[in-house]
């Protein structure tokens, strides 16, 4: 039976998905207004930090939904984690620190978790897939993003024998890596974003995240620090993104990659396996001779695909992304202004770092922090030029947040 066959069957028997939602914002709003047209899924509880918030989206779900639900809206996350009348949490913070509350919340609880929140997920993510996995609980990312889409496309071109090359996405904003909320209010404003999340989005954290957790889910690294996020279109990708010695700028093959100028498409490079296979593609494609060619998707519906995931997280027992195992790259803090000794460094999306991607072996070689772990009550120990990937010496972080002792015990776990 398809999918949306056992939703149907959901809605048929009157037992829908009972879904709990953390974090109204633009995305959980768009989600929670998806799901009130969906089948066999209701939301029943709404959490935000911003009661308006989730009273608003409870209000947005019962406008546009047949049977109307008496909707639990909540400031504290708890209260929809624990509550009877919930089966399954989604995590729509984007928030590290509200991310492994949740996650560890939600693990108590003994229910499934979907993560819009790529944050927490490329900092503690294979700690928690290892833990959910032993409560027998599903524990994954979110169709939608493209992390998830690009593992989607990913499998589809592997499960037909083909090599892929190359795995990325395209940037949805210009690179601005000095963006702070105060620079992004007004695109913020006008777009109903949260200028934090905006800046996160401009000064490329949010790109370097999630092609973390693309690596951490497929394995691929990223082929330098960073990336290239080269320009082009959907030809010049295919061009660029060949080795050196062919042309292009990579040193060499099965990595992330991101590219300005395909935004908000999603894509694989691959390669025909055997010369049957190559002569296929050459055909099917329409790109005359070549020995690559790039499969992408031009869309990604972000949250109005997480519906997906969280109906085969209950109905299937499946995932749409997932950690291999132990980390594979990681996103570390980069200062973006002069930073000196005794101030507050803040987090992702505010004035102070933004992430760039490496590997994993890189971090601990350098002694790098993963910038999932900075906020709080960090604070530099001793001035950090612009520019700096900041290292433990550099900064003290605040060891009393629920994100640094998960950490902590997934750094000893995977040791």
């Amino acid at each position: 039976m398809t999918l949306y066959g056992k939703l149907l069957e959901r809605e048929q028997n009157g037992a829908p998905i009972k879904v709990g939602v953390i974090g109204a914002g633009q995305m959980g709003f768009g989600m929670v207004s998806q799901i009130s047209t969906i089948p066999g899924m209701i939301v029943a509880g709404i959490s935000d930090i911003n009661l308006d918030a989730a009273k608003r989206a409870a209000d947005a779900y019962n406008a546009s939904a047949e049977k109307k639900v008496d909707i639990l809206t909540s400031t504290d996350f708890k209260e929809i984690v624990h509550s009877k009348n919930v089966e399954v949490i989604v995590d729509a913070t984007g928030v590290p620190e509200a991310g492994a509350k949740i996650s560890l919340e939600t693990l108590i609880a003994k229910k499934h978790l979907v993560l819009l929140n790529v944050e927490i997920d490329i900092t503690v993510g294979p700690l928690m897939k290892k833990l959910y996995d032993a409560a027998d609980l599903v524990y994954t990312g979110s169709d939608g993003d493209e992390p998830a889409a690009t593992v989607q496309m990913y499998e589809f071109a592997k499960s037909m024998g083909m090599e892929v090359l190359v795995a990325g996405k395209g940037k949805n904003n210009a690179l601005k890596v000095s963006a702070n909320p105060d620079t992004a209010q007004t695109e913020a404003d006008s777009k109903g974003m949260n200028s934090h999340m905006l800046a996160a989005f401009q000064d490329g954290t949010k790109t370097m995240a999630e092609m973390n957790l693309l690596s951490n889910a497929i394995g691929y690294l990223p082929d330098v620090v960073g990336m290239h996020g080269v320009s082009a279109d959907l030809d010049g990708t295919v061009e660029k993104l060949n080795l050196k010695e062919n042309g292009g700028v990579l040193n060499s093959f099965g990595v992330v990659e991101y590219v300005d100028g395909i935004a908000p498409g999603i894509f694989c490079i691959v390669k025909g396996q055997n010369e049957g296979v190559q002569h296929e593609l050459n055909y099917l494609l329409k790109k005359g001779e070549r020995d690559h060619h790039i499969l992408f998707r031009p869309y990604h519906l972000c949250s109005l695909e997480t519906p997906l995931t969280i109906a085969r997280a209950v109905l299937e027992h499946d995932t749409a992304i997932v950690p291999l195992g132990a980390p594979i790259s990681e996103t570390v803090a980069v200062a973006k202004r002069d930073i000196k000794a005794g101030e507050k460094i803040d987090g992702i999306g505010g004035y102070c770092v933004r992430g760039v991607l490496e590997t994993h072996a890189e971090m601990k070689k350098n002694g790098n922090v993963p910038i999932g772990l900075v906020g709080g009550g960090s604070v530099a120990k001793r001035d950090i030029k612009d520019g700096a990937f900041l290292t433990v010496d550099d900064i003290e972080l605040d060891e009393s947040t629920t994100v640094y002792k998960l950490r902590k015990l997934q750094d000893e776990t995977f040791a």
